[in-house]
């Protein structure tokens, strides 16, 4: 692996960073890759020569990417050994390289981590989980307007449940802090909890709420949207989800006062109408909002949360516009980050080159647009577009197509690449 380096390095370079959480970013960056479990290979087999085609036609070879294979899930256990499906050089080298892209990893059975995607996004402190979520003409959903469906959640990624500090029913870990707890609770009022239970702990604190939200204030300014909505269970958690909603009104309040205006007093101060030039935070309550992005989609862009909250939207609000498979996604730090497919690995489909490669592909085109590569990006899109619209498609879209011929990913990965050619001139 070191020889490897020293090689890849010759050949490209290293993408920096900047004060502001920003990648400062080469004309040929090296960006490594873990192709990933089950349909893994076969998804960026596929998705890799879109990059390259996108990124040559666009650039006509003034930038390209330098690739960078590294090892994680079952190509790491079969080098490592199977106790170590998440090497130490791997967390090094996206470390050092600043900008990775993945495909679906399977955690084992068994001990160790509790995922491989979590073990990657805590280590690496990568905050934010953000979701792109849009429909393209053509794919087919469950909905009756999935075009009304265009919003961007931005899911805190460290804490909340996530952090995984659980104690099994009946050890005796659990029961001392359930003794613990029941002594907090004795002469309160409420009611005591039997030692026999199971018992978790949720953290939620100020620091890592404030830095998402801030985040996705940030990110809602550049890319013009309208609004950013904290997403919380505040009404009966309120020491945690409540207070992410407080401190996300702080956020605002304190560091964006001239760019944004709350709902509260967008109806007080200016008559229901967005003042030019901001963006409106408010709140809803996570239960609320699925009704609300099921019914009215279009009032809302970027969406906060906390990170169980963000992990039910972000799939609730892709099988709106067709699953999945059509749904990209990237985990974002201030001096790193991985953009990745956000199904699973679908084992029972390995190898059989059957797949639909959409997600990792739109994954590398979240990666081109944080890495300034925007032209790159667009042309992916409209390539995209243009092969769902002649219909030749994977499986899971050519049967719920009228009239569609089923093609395999490979070859989607092949007929996007033609398109990207026809586009681009």
């Amino acid at each position: 692996m070191t020889n490897e380096m020293s090689e890849v390095e010759k050949a490209g370079e290293i993408i920096e960073w900047g004060v502001d959480g920003r990648p400062i970013v080469p004309d040929n960056p090296i960006i490594p890759y873990i192709d990933g479990d089950g349909t893994g290979p076969d998804i960026w087999a596929a998705a890799q020569p879109v990059f390259d085609a996108a990124v040559y036609h666009v650039y006509k070879g003034r930038r390209r990417i330098v690739w960078y294979e590294l090892l994680a899930g079952e190509k790491a256990q079969k080098v490592y050994g199977s106790h170590n499906p998440l090497p130490e050089r791997t967390f090094k080298d996206i470390g050092r390289y600043g900008v990775a892209i993945k495909g679906p990893l399977t955690t084992p059975i068994g001990g160790g981590f509790r995922s491989l995607n979590v073990a990657l996004r805590q280590q690496l402190d990568l905050y934010a989980c953000v979701r792109p979520v849009r429909y393209f003409p053509g794919v087919p959903a469950p909905v009756i307007h999935p075009e009304r469906v265009h919003v961007v959640i931005f899911r805190e990624n460290t804490e909340d449940v996530y952090a995984g500090i659980e104690w099994e029913a009946g050890s005796q870990d659990a029961k001392e802090v359930l003794e613990l707890i029941n002594r907090k609770l004795k002469g309160s009022g409420r009611q005591l909890v039997s030692l026999e239970s199971s018992v978790g702990i949720k953290t939620m604190s100020e620091f890592n709420s404030c830095r998402l939200v801030r985040r996705a204030i940030q990110y809602a300014i550049k890319n013009e949207h309208h609004s950013v909505t904290l997403v919380h269970k505040g009404n009966i958690m309120k020491y945690t989800e409540g207070a992410f909603r407080d401190w996300g009104y702080q956020v605002a309040r304190e560091e964006f006062s001239e760019q944004t205006v709350t709902e509260a007093e967008l109806y007080e101060k200016f008559e229901g109408q967005i003042p030019q030039g901001r963006i409106v935070i408010k709140d809803r309550i996570a239960d609320a909002m699925f009704q609300q992005l099921m019914l009215r989609p279009e009032e809302y862009g970027v969406i906060a949360t906390p990170n169980l909250n963000g992990d039910y939207l972000s799939d609730a609000v892709a099988a709106q516009v067709g699953g999945l498979g059509m749904a990209p996604g990237g985990n974002i730090g201030d001096r790193c980050a991985i953009f990745e497919a956000t199904h699973g690995s679908a084992p029972k489909y390995a190898g059989q080159d059957k797949v639909n490669p959409s997600s990792v592909i739109l994954s590398g085109v979240e990666m081109f647009r944080f890495m300034g590569w925007v032209q790159a990006a667009e042309l992916i899109i409209r390539a995209l577009i243009q092969t769902i619209a002649q219909r030749t498609v994977t499986y899971d879209l050519a049967r719920q197509i009228q009239g569609a011929q089923e093609i395999k990913c490979s070859e989607f990965g092949a007929a996007i690449v033609r398109n990207i050619k026809v586009v681009a001139q």
